[in-house]
């Protein structure tokens, strides 16, 4: 279950690396349409976005390796 954890940390880390290069992030929808806030157009919301997908990768990673080496309780599952 940590590898998992570990493997979505890093899901999130790689689409922000992708969009710090494209210039361009994925970001919910609005309304019918998907919302992605670009460099150029919306540079707060590019750059607020940015951040948050780095600090819940790093954030799930570290979890993660927590969860591995015993430091905390893994996710309950039912």
């Amino acid at each position: 279950m940590a590898a998992l954890v570990m493997l979505f940390g890093v899901v999130f880390l790689v689409v922000a690396w992708r969009g710090h290069r494209s210039g361009e992030l994925p970001a919910g929808s609005k309304g019918f349409q998907a919302y992605r806030p670009n460099r150029h157009e919306n540079p707060i919301a590019f750059h607020f976005f940015l951040c948050f997908y780095v600090v819940t990768g790093v954030g799930t990673i570290l979890y993660g390796l927590a969860s591995l080496i015993g430091v905390v309780d893994p996710i309950p599952l039912r």
